[in-house]
């Protein structure tokens, strides 16, 4: 794909989007934004003003050219003037002139009244708030598509990224066994500490040497070996499972595990252990998505929380062509993994903005069903009172792991969404290994994840 003339109108016309946060994602993606034609992003929404203006400096801006507002009327005047306008709520920009707004504070409740209003205004969506799209994003998709608008994810976060593989295979006719993505933190294994590291955390390795090959062994007996001597590293992950499941509602791939098999693999190993039992893998069926963890040694590439899909190798000729190119295949030459091993966060976030706003397409799912709920287990005994809080970097609920559940109505006995949880009182004592349910919290009252969450369980499962 030639980009430069898929985008061609953007020689014609400039594209203006604003965003909110000014974090990891929303810093790198205004840096970047500065050096793609066709692009301009001058309005940053943050609570805190000086965390907006800090980012604006950081790409380059000079202060003059910097503009605090507090209300329509400054903003507009500055808008006018060309200023980069940092606001603390986005009500005094919504009506500038802007055509896309991105969606980027990782808080549940605010993406989705962000979101709601932003298509509200005329103005597509790119969510990269992920824990709102794992709530509300099925709605709010449907919502922008009656208006002409597109609400999309975001190209630099793994959603988009592998929706974009699968659809790539699709499109050529090959019979996907699995899809997937990368853990965010390597599994680096040190044979001369005798360790294995993930980030911050360490843990002894003996006899791990007998399991860095798979050999001619099966790989269930590998895995499982893996995980039994690095079983102080967690391999769940509550983003992961959030990030999959937007995939599988956008894709209509299934899941084969509630938390996923993640298993310890290493990169070439991932067509042996990622493909149905039948030929030798782990998973029960195929058509589904999950997660590795990325097994490696100092030395060694880094698969950076990339995606991959796996496939099926119908034609033996061709793949065994392949494979002496250096594709890789599994040890039965019966599957074959393709991957794109990164994400840059907001360094590639404009694709996905410019096809939204010039091409009128989203880099997701055209037309996204929720067909998987992230829900929560508890992983400990809580008592009734007990506030539910999603917090720090991955925004997670103490206590509270996540899981894939098929998706349903946010009523009753069945399980409550996970960031829906976020901020529910419980109202009751909750045993350890409990499925979270609606009826087990009380929520706050007249939240818009809430409002939007019961027009989405309307829309695609009416109530009988």
């Amino acid at each position: 794909m030639n980009f430069e003339t898929l985008f061609k109108a953007a020689r014609d016309r400039t594209v203006r989007a604003a965003i909110s946060g000014a974090g990891e994602f929303g810093t790198s993606f205004i840096f970047q934004a500065r050096r793609v034609p066709g692009l301009d992003v001058p309005i940053i929404v943050n609570r805190t003003v000086q965390r907006g203006v800090d980012a604006f400096a950081y790409a380059g801006y000079d202060a003059a050219d910097i503009k605090v507002c507090e209300n329509a009327a400054q903003a507009k005047a500055a808008f006018e003037a060309g200023k980069r306008i940092v606001v603390a709520d986005p009500s005094p920009v919504l009506e500038l002139p802007f055509d896309v707004f991105v969606e980027g504070t990782g808080n549940p409740e605010v993406g989705a009244r962000y979101g709601e209003l932003s298509i509200a205004h005329g103005k597509h969506v790119v969510m990269v708030s992920k824990e709102t799209d794992s709530v509300v994003g099925c709605v709010l998709a449907a919502m922008a598509r009656k208006t002409g608008l597109v609400y999309t994810p975001a190209d630099g976060d793994q959603p988009s990224l592998l929706v974009g593989l699968v659809t790539w295979a699709r499109a050529l006719g090959l019979t996907l066994l699995s899809a997937g993505k990368s853990s965010e933190y390597d599994f680096v294994y040190d044979p001369g500490q005798g360790n294995v590291t993930s980030l911050d955390r360490m843990s002894g390795a003996a006899g791990f040497e007998a399991v860095w090959d798979l050999g001619g062994r099966e790989v269930g007996e590998v895995a499982a070996r893996r995980a039994e001597i690095l079983a102080s590293l967690p391999r769940h992950a509550v983003p992961d499972l959030c990030e999959m499941s937007h995939v599988i509602n956008a894709t209509g791939l299934g899941f084969d595990s509630a938390t996923f098999h993640a298993p310890i693999c290493r990169i070439a190993e991932i067509p042996d252990m990622m493909v149905p039992r039948g030929l030798g893998g782990l998973l029960g069926r195929q058509g589904v998505v999950d997660v590795i963890n990325c097994l490696r040694k100092p030395d060694e590439l880094s698969m950076a929380g990339g995606v991959y899909i796996v496939v099926a190798c119908e034609d033996p000729k061709s793949w065994e062509v392949l494979r002496l190119k250096g594709h890789v295949v599994n040890r039965n030459r019966s599957a074959a993994m393709l991957y794109h091993p990164a994400h840059l966060l907001g360094v590639e976030s404009a694709i996905s903005v410019l096809t939204a706003a010039l091409l009128g397409h989203s880099t997701g799912g055209e037309n996204p069903q929720p067909l998987s709920d992230l829900a929560g287990r508890t992983t400990r005994a809580l008592k009734a009172g007990t506030v539910l809080k999603a917090q720090g970097h991955h925004h997670v609920i103490d206590g509270v792991e996540g899981i894939l559940v098929e998706g349903r109505r946010a009523e009753g006995s069945n399980p409550i969404p996970y960031y829906m949880a976020d901020g529910c009182t419980l109202s009751c004592d909750i045993p350890a290994g409990t499925v979270l349910a609606v009826d087990m919290v009380t929520r706050p009252q007249g939240t818009t994840l809430e409002r939007l969450r019961r027009a989405q369980d309307d829309l695609f499962r009416p109530a009988r």
